[in-house]
């Protein structure tokens, strides 16, 4: 850790003697490129400096205790270096931690699609709840959320929707989301008051620009037809809606929430580069594509990674152990402890790596 840390530092230094050149700034993308990295390697370089501090120190009171014959100021030197000791294992664990690489991925925007799983009706409304507690939290981070495409049923849920998710950091803070979510609760068709029990799929994928993923022309067979509503009825009179199918891979996407054909097309675009940038990179990262599998599964009730229990006012995640008692908070979109004790959780696993 320490040669690393030293070769960073040796980095860090370069990259300021760089800065202080004033011919860079004849090219201003270096210069942007160079304080990117600088600002990058600020915080470990920081940590790293005064880690070798406390190191000095440690080193100069172990010299003092050898040395010092007066028992009070040995016994408060012995005291200073308990201290220390503990100081260099919390700057210990911070500097592994920030020396865990990070996903490239976490600050690209996504597109997250919720579907319906088991339990009819009652799983397409939870899917309309678990899209405006996303909405809300993504209003809580000054995020932007655009519907891509929404299949509605007559009562107000859906049987899937997908939308992009654009700001700062969003793929980050919301990659744990994948997987299936379980709803307990009365449904409000029960008219003999049980609990119900039904389930919803939500898929984050990493929205990819052109350049990072190539799509020809002739690989994509595109239809056009007229969208509808719930219950069959008509939403507009011309063929708006579009389906997009990747030949190679025999992936669809269907998009119609815009009246524009135009519109739909670019949308049904953008969601079909995620899906296949998202398969690309479960290539390139076999334990990805693993993940992706265990979370996402067929839709079934007992696939889960997390229950939300109405009755109760508790929402688990059983990924990491974690009961909460704030389930209204939380549909309202109060996902912070969650995302963040997941991410912490992910972080550990990544340290014992």
């Amino acid at each position: 850790m320490i040669d690393k840390l030293q070769r960073i530092a040796e980095k860090y230094k370069s990259l300021e003697q760089e800065l202080s050149n004033p011919e860079i700034m004849k090219d201003m993308n270096r210069y942007k490129e160079v304080m990117q990295e600088h600002a990058g390697l600020s915080e470990v370089v920081a940590a790293y400096e005064e880690y070798k501090q406390v190191i000095q120190g440690l080193e100069d009171t172990k010299m003092l205790i050898e040395d010092e014959s007066d028992p009070e100021m040995k016994e408060m030197a012995k005291e200073e270096l308990a201290g220390l000791e503990e100081n260099k294992d919390t700057i210990e664990i911070r500097l592994k931690k920030l020396l865990i690489p990070k996903d490239p991925l976490d600050g690209k925007n996504i597109i997250m699609e919720i579907r319906a799983g088991t339990g009819g009706d009652e799983a397409a409304l939870f899917a309309a709840d678990l899209y405006r507690m996303y909405t809300k939290f993504a209003e809580q981070n000054k995020w932007k959320i655009e519907v891509m495409n929404a299949n509605e049923i007559g009562i107000g849920g859906f049987k899937e929707i997908s939308f992009s998710v654009s700001g700062k950091n969003v793929y980050g803070n919301l990659r744990y989301e994948s997987g299936v979510h379980r709803v307990q609760r009365v449904p409000t068709t029960e008219s003999g008051g049980r609990v119900h029990t039904s389930a919803v799929t939500v898929a984050v994928l990493p929205e990819a620009k052109e350049t990072d993923i190539a799509i020809k022309t002739e690989d994509l067979k595109i239809d056009v037809f007229r969208s509808s509503g719930p219950g069959g009825q008509s939403v507009n009179t011309t063929d708006s809606a579009v389906r997009i199918t990747h030949l190679p891979t025999g992936v669809v996407v269907t998009c119609q929430d815009e009246k524009s054909q135009i519109k739909n097309k670019a949308k049904a675009l953008r969601v079909l580069r995620a899906r296949l940038y998202e398969a690309e990179e479960a290539k390139k990262q076999s334990e990805r594509a693993e993940n992706r599998r265990n979370q996402v599964g067929s839709g079934d009730r007992s696939e889960r990674i997390r229950t939300y229990n109405f009755p109760q006012n508790r929402v688990t995640d059983h990924r990491i152990n974690l009961t909460l008692y704030k389930l209204e908070n939380i549909m309202q979109g109060d996902l912070s402890e969650i995302i963040e004790s997941l991410k912490v959780a992910a972080g550990e696993q990544a340290l014992k790596a």
